[in-house]
């Protein structure tokens, strides 16, 4: 099911800071976007929907402890507190979700076994939640930190669980992209498809890579000030637009600059998000009611994706053969015919 666009300039209800206890620290005049600034761990518990479990996607890049400048956030923690960290905001996010909800975690290599072993429950310390283990992605991008010690990482892990118990969203169409068989060999049989896909299309690979998919560096027209770490907008669109329903509530609970909760309002969902820096958290909130997206969101903007890594087939080859340095596949296949003929003859 391919859920309906809205524009990324639509208006937004007017945002409101607020500072009743309990209550978001910022909301817009209808609810649709909350935020709480402090640390996730006690802020989620005042969120009435974490409390109630009715929390339908559950999207997760917290810090990396690898001592980067998170304003306040010490992200320099013993090994042994990190690990406890992030195994308790998983608690609090798990049981926030509904059965059949779907959590996402951005992680990189350091952490990512840990939390596999975690939610599977093959720890000496259980999850408040087995969950069950639906992906695992990799978002792949270009420029990696420089070594020569050991071979360049160029990678982050997108972790992707499914809580028991219940019917889980999972919109394949939405997110669809043309496959190789389609974008490299101009297949005719990517034009009947049967497995309820639209021709030509298919679900994406578990590697992520391609247009707008690289890291959001300091040159990037989609970088926003003001945070030292920031995701494509096109990561957050396939796991918004696939795990998830308008009208649907998404959960974030280290808002960073803001490009989940950006893309969830774009995309017609209701948000909530913690933040421990309350700066942080005003310009994400900046971000998210009045920015707005860098670009329009992939269906709106009628772009079909395709994550090929080699041109058209037939297009090279009849560019070399028209330079020639090959001979293009139906003349090859006169050729041997050819050959054919004369040896039957002789």
């Amino acid at each position: 099911m391919t859920p309906a666009t809205t524009s990324p300039k639509a208006k937004t209800p007017k945002a409101a800071p607020r500072e009743r206890a309990g209550g978001p620290t910022r909301s817009t005049a209808d609810e649709s976007v909350r935020v709480w600034v402090g640390d996730c761990r006690q802020e989620l518990l005042k969120i009435p929907e974490v409390v109630a479990g009715t929390v339908d996607l559950v999207f997760a890049d917290p810090p990396f402890n690898w001592n980067r400048a998170y304003d306040k956030w010490d992200d320099a923690m013993p090994e042994r507190e990190y690990v406890d960290f992030t195994y308790d905001w998983i608690d609090i996010c798990a049981k926030a979700l509904r059965p059949g909800g779907s959590m996402w975690i951005n992680i990189p290599d350091t952490w990512a076994a840990e939390i596999v072993c975690y939610l599977k429950g093959r720890l000496e310390r259980k999850p408040a939640c087995v969950m069950t283990f639906q992906n695992w992605c990799i978002w792949h991008y270009r420029f990696g930190q420089n070594t020569t010690e050991k071979f360049i990482n160029s990678k982050v892990h997108a972790l992707y669980f499914i809580k028991p118990g219940g019917k889980h969203v999972w919109n394949g169409e939405a997110v669809a992209e043309l496959s190789d068989r389609a974008a490299i060999y101009g297949d005719p049989r990517t034009l009947t498809k049967k497995d309820g896909m639209p021709p030509r299309m298919r679900v994406p690979l578990d590697v992520w890579y391609g247009q707008y998919w690289g890291r959001i560096q300091g040159n990037n027209k989609e970088r926003r000030a003001y945070h030292d770490n920031q995701l494509p907008e096109v990561y957050l669109e396939r796991v918004i637009r696939a795990c998830s329903n308008q009208g649907g509530m998404v959960l974030d609970p280290f808002l960073g600059s803001g490009t989940t909760g950006v893309v969830a309002h774009a995309l017609q969902r209701k948000f909530v998000g913690t933040e421990f820096s309350a700066e942080n958290a005003k310009h994400a909130w900046e971000r998210i009611t009045v920015l707005g997206p860098h670009r329009e969101m992939q269906v709106e903007r009628g772009e079909v994706t395709q994550s090929a890594i080699f041109e058209k087939r037939v297009k090279r080859e009849l560019t070399q053969a028209a330079a020639g340095s090959v001979v293009p596949k139906a003349a090859r296949g006169a050729a041997g015919q050819e050959r054919r003929v004369r040896r039957t003859k002789g």
